[in-house]
């Protein structure tokens, strides 16, 4: 795939800095309404990444990067700011990677300026992995393949491009991709509202499927990829991702149905062993009670609302990074590419 052919699906940038504040393409609103949320502190930063204005494990760590940024800007006390960020979203590791490295320049001296250098940097070497990571994938997938995605892994959740969702950009562009699906994504509808709008928007063509239809797309033989982002990846190779990626995974398997995962090194957590030990965000049980804020289930119904789950490494046949492709996932593999 050529430069010119990564740029045409390349359109969409979700967090840009202005200089004095951070600028957030308010992910709640789309696809009927692009609007913009400015954020000229840590506690605003933190606000849109709890409330889901930005979203999407690098987007989240890029953001509070930049929030601390706005911290040391306004001479808050930085340890208090990314305590604060820190607590925003538990699951996505690369919000802890992004505050670890801000933490280590701050230990090193840095001032407000080299901070923002730093969040640049962050931001700037996403992507070039997005690109890489991009280019990794679509080898894999063979011409005239079909490929099913779930939430959204795209440029609205990354500096720009996308993980999984930039594997599904680059194997169009070179052809390799005919057929592209993506999963509704109950209960924020990140596929349907997100994921659909930042696709037809770079002119993919793409059809939109209920989570509940995904086996009987895999029966069909329409996809022979599963391609999906990630939250963390433990040591062995066990992934989170958002709820319903695991039965994804289950089903995948059982039609022979390739299942990719695709995210940066910075979503690998070597300290975390296995899936078992990765901690998963419980939201509020109103997110799944209604739609866009009008509830569809009669008063006095409680429910349980995990956003992410677990992928076993068992059931992942690839994992692309920048740093290379991992087959069949597991703890010595891991180790060999990630270890230090």
């Amino acid at each position: 795939m050529t430069l010119a052919g990564a740029e045409r699906y390349d359109q969409i940038r979700a967090v840009q800095w202005h200089g004095d504040h951070l600028r957030l393409l308010d992910q709640r609103r789309l696809p009927a309404d692009e609007t913009w949320v400015e954020c000229r502190s840590a506690q605003e930063v933190t606000a849109a990444i709890r409330d889901l204005v930005v979203r999407g494990a690098p987007a989240i760590g890029i953001a509070a990067a930049w929030g601390v940024v706005l911290a040391a800007r306004e001479g808050e006390d930085l340890d208090a700011g990314m305590a604060m960020l820190r607590a925003a979203r538990p699951t996505a590791v690369n919000l802890m990677w992004a505050l670890e490295r801000m933490r280590g320049r701050i230990a090193a001296g840095a001032d407000a300026a080299a901070l923002r250098d730093e969040a640049q940097a962050i931001q700037d070497e996403d992507l070039a992995a997005n690109r890489h990571m991009g280019e990794l994938g679509a080898t894999l997938i063979a011409p005239g393949s079909g490929v099913l995605t779930h939430c959204n892994t795209g440029s609205l959740a990354t500096a720009g491009y996308g993980t999984a969702l930039g594997v599904i950009r680059a194997g169009v562009a070179a052809q390799r991709i005919d057929r592209v699906y993506a999963c509704e994504t109950r209960p924020w509808l990140q596929g349907a509202r997100l994921t659909m709008w930042e696709l037809l928007r770079d002119g993919i063509d793409a059809q939109l499927i209920a989570d509940s239809a995904a086996a009987f797309l895999m029966h069909s033989g329409a996809v022979q990829w599963v391609v999906v982002g990630a939250d963390r990846i433990a040591a062995n190779g066990d992934t989170a991702n958002k709820i319903g990626t695991y039965q994804l995974a289950v089903v995948a398997r059982y039609h022979d149905v390739k299942f990719m995962v695709v995210a940066p090194a910075s979503t690998i957590d070597m300290h975390t062993g296995s899936g078992a030990d990765i901690e998963i965000e419980l939201r509020d049980a109103g997110e799944l009670l209604g739609v866009g804020g009008v509830r569809t289930v009669v008063e006095g119904a409680r429910a349980w609302n995990p956003v992410f789950d677990v992928v076993p490494a068992a059931l992942i046949d690839f994992i692309v990074t920048e740093r290379g492709v991992i087959e069949h996932p597991d703890g010595h593999s891991m180790q060999a590419m990630f270890a230090g």
